[in-house]
């Protein structure tokens, strides 16, 4: 098969949709290395993507699809794909190039969540307006529709009134790097990292819900040291630092951001346990890592993470800083506990492993091909 991709936010984003096209993109060239994957992106950076030469890369190359290239892979794509010979078409997150339903190019898009329209007020009207414009030609366009937990799915069937047999559940997959054993020494080293500390994985903002954490350790004086991992929005970033400096926390906390995945996977493996509170995801990636990396996880009773920690982490509603507290505490006393839940994450993390998500995914790939040519 010649497959290709939408790759720009493999190159250019570092977290949560970057996250899931590399590790798609990666998986299928490890597992099913038969097929030739073309890979199309605006841009080419390895800072992010850096064994991106296993694969065929197509960018623009004259000087004024370059000067257009924020709407090269949306308005300019298809004409492109006819003439690299794609068979089928996958859009990695959220879009398809405009007049792929014209040009019997058959498609797949992965839809990650409609948080844009669960809770627009998250969101600038103007983005609002341009992410339903998008989502709703990539729903009726494709052949098939990737969501990527439940919650999605049926959002995608009720919001823009998708048959149920067009999208197809598939849960995302984890890095291979966060199963793998680290050097938990040299981590430590390289980051100045306490003996025992928190981790908190996730982009530093109100959805997030990072700054409950910080109020669940102070309202039960707990002083085990933070260690918040991930891109920092200035506003919640400037709330966060008020609440430490009020509050005498600035030896409790660190921020890192803009690390490996190696690292981050070591992070992990030295942090007591993880917690992702947030109060809205598509799928909530930072808890299966953590299962992954043998690291217990605390996570929320609401949106979709339930359903992605299954009975492998510890639920609480990300609203309540005192019962986020109450789980913090439980987590730091009870070892034999913690032990507990850390053994349920690995073997929960196992069902997101990438060799186990690529079989389905060449299983639909091929289904896709063997209706057009039938």
């Amino acid at each position: 098969m010649k497959i290709g991709f939408d790759a720009k936010r493999a190159f250019l984003n570092s977290s949560g949709l970057g996250n899931y096209s590399r590790n798609t993109l990666n998986a299928l060239h490890r597992f099913f290395p038969e097929n030739d994957y073309i890979l199309f992106t605006p841009e080419v950076k390895d800072r992010l993507f850096n064994n991106y030469k296993r694969f065929k890369v197509v960018s623009p190359r004259n000087y004024i699809a370059k000067k257009m290239k924020s709407l090269w892979r949306s308005l300019f794509l298809v004409p492109q794909l006819k003439k690299h010979g794609v068979e089928l078409f996958h859009g990695l997150s959220n879009e398809l190039p405009k007049g792929i339903h014209k040009s019997e190019i058959p498609s797949v898009v992965t839809i990650h969540d409609l948080i844009f329209m669960r809770y627009p007020e998250f969101y600038k009207p103007i983005d609002r307006k341009i992410y339903f414009k998008k989502v709703k030609y990539a729903c009726h366009s494709a052949d098939k529709i990737i969501a990527i937990s439940r919650q999605t799915k049926n959002d995608i069937e009720t919001f823009f009134h998708v048959p149920p047999e067009k999208v197809e559940l598939i849960y995302q997959p984890v890095s291979p790097v966060f199963f793998e054993k680290q050097n938990v020494a040299e981590i430590r080293k390289k980051y100045h990292l306490p003996e025992k500390f928190i981790l908190s994985v996730g982009t530093l903002e109100p959805r997030k819900n990072q700054l409950a954490l910080l109020q669940a350790l102070q309202m039960r004086e707990i002083r085990i040291p933070v260690v918040f991992v991930g891109k920092q929005t200035t506003s919640y970033m400037a709330e966060m630092q008020k609440f430490i400096n009020e509050n005498e926390m600035e030896n409790q906390v660190k921020f890192l951001s803009n690390i490996s995945e190696a690292d981050l996977a070591a992070l992990y493996q030295t942090a007591i346990f993880s917690v992702y509170i947030s109060v809205f995801e598509g799928f909530g990636l930072p808890v299966i890592e953590s299962m992954a990396s043998s690291c217990p996880v605390i996570t929320s009773s609401v949106s979709v993470l339930p359903e992605t920690a299954g009975e492998a982490a510890i639920l609480c509603n990300p609203a309540k800083v005192e019962e986020i507290a109450q789980k913090v505490a439980l987590l730091l006393e009870n070892e034999p506990f913690r032990k507990g839940i850390t053994e349920k994450g690995k073997q929960r993390a196992n069902l997101f492993h990438p060799e186990n998500y690529t079989q389905k995914l060449i299983s639909l790939y091929t289904e896709i091909l063997n209706r057009k040519h039938a």
